[in-house]
């Protein structure tokens, strides 16, 4: 097939990787007052440029920073907005057989997106990659920060800046698309927004989501992915033809567990049909994801990749199968529009998922290997 020149290429990453020991004990030395910020971030640049070198010697064609300066996949991203301050709740998420430790958001101001802190974490990222090399920006997708806001123990909190949802979601995508411009004034040209939303709504819905009596849980979903689908697209809509975005969508992965299972039937209309996207990052790596057969409802030329190597545990994946399970799904989107990655990062959160990273990088030299194989490069 043709070389790809843009994300996604046909071997791909999502985002994050396992923090280094050293880096673990200087995010808990500073937490506790021991050292300064200026120690953390010198400790932060160094595990970042070591990392990008591991990811070009593995190949890599789009890097990350791993994620190493957040605690949380997507709650840094949001309290480096304007008006959004972080929030001790009295639980964490509930995870399958885990509860993570507490950690929300809340308003305190007019939400907007200037001097957002990951637009030099960007540029850091940048100067220290080798000529050729993409850097793929992760953030969480707007729905996401939606939905956070919108949780029964903080909405009270929302309410006294906004009143109705329909300000809070016009501020929301004015911050992100702030946050955007600004990433691509720096020289972002591949943005990522991850997605759990997705996720939970293929699953049984989560008390506190149905909160007008006498409605049914379907009519209620509908209602939520019209909502998910409506501020995502305000955010993608009228971006530099030059900027790919893409989306990756997720069940849950934190310490190696996951939050909802179900396949995608119920939400490839609208999320494959109707979300502007250029590609969809999709979980596929057990059957908690279901089968391919919604994928026959991607629109025009988008492409998929397909998460088939699972990054909540160290054992490497059958090679045949998962070559089989591709062409699989090339049943409903051809093959020269797919891709392979694995189904999440390795470290949602800086706790990181059950493996090492010895066995993080084999997991990585499979995938390549075998998309060396499937799709080989003229």
């Amino acid at each position: 097939m043709t070389k790809r020149t843009t994300s996604p290429f046909t071997y791909d990453i999502v985002g994050s990787f396992l923090r280094p020991e050293k880096l673990k004990a200087a995010r808990t030395a500073f937490e506790v007052g021991e050292v300064d910020r200026e120690y953390l971030t010198k400790i932060e640049d160094e595990a970042i440029i070591d990392l990008i070198k591991k990811e070009e010697a593995a190949g890599l064609k789009a890097v990350t920073d791993g994620e190493f300066r957040r605690s949380w996949w997507h709650l840094d991203f949001f309290w480096g907005l304007q008006g959004i301050e972080f929030y001790i709740p009295e639980h964490g998420y509930f995870f399958h057989g885990e509860e993570t430790r507490p950690g929300t958001v809340i308003v305190t101001g007019k939400i907007s997106g200037e001097n957002h802190p990951f637009v030099e974490h960007f540029k850091f990222t940048q100067a220290h990659v080798s000529e050729g090399t993409e850097v793929k920006q992760t953030i969480p997708a707007p729905a996401q920060i939606l939905v956070e806001l919108l949780r029964p123990d903080v909405i009270e909190k929302v309410r006294t800046i906004y009143p109705t949802n329909e300000e809070l979601i016009g501020d929301i995508v004015q911050a992100y698309r702030q946050v955007i411009t600004d990433l691509y004034a720096a020289g972002a040209r591949t943005i990522q927004l991850d997605d759990c939303t997705w996720g939970v709504l293929v699953a049984p819905l989560p008390e506190g989501f149905i909160v007008e009596e006498g409605k049914k849980e379907q009519e209620v979903r509908k209602e939520l992915a019209q909502l998910y689908l409506t501020i995502n697209n305000a955010v993608l809509a009228d971006q530099p033809a030059d900027l790919t975005l893409n989306t990756h969508v997720c069940r849950g992965n934190y310490h190696s567990t996951w939050a909802a299972a179900g396949g995608y039937d119920d939400v490839a209309d609208p999320l494959f049909t109707s979300e502007n996207v250029t590609a969809y990052y999709l979980e596929y790596d057990t059957d908690r994801s279901g089968g391919f057969e919604p994928l026959a409802k991607v629109s025009g030329d988008k492409k998929v990749v397909l998460g088939l190597i699972t990054s909540k545990d160290g054992e490497l994946e059958d090679r045949q199968r998962v070559i089989d399970r591709i062409h699989e799904a090339a049943q409903y989107v051809p093959l020269e529009r797919l891709s392979l990655s694995p189904q999440c990062g390795f470290a949602s959160t800086e706790e990181g998922n059950i493996l090492t990273e010895e066995q993080q990088w084999k997991k990585i030299a499979l995938i390549k290997n075998i998309a060396e194989e499937v799709w080989p490069e003229k």
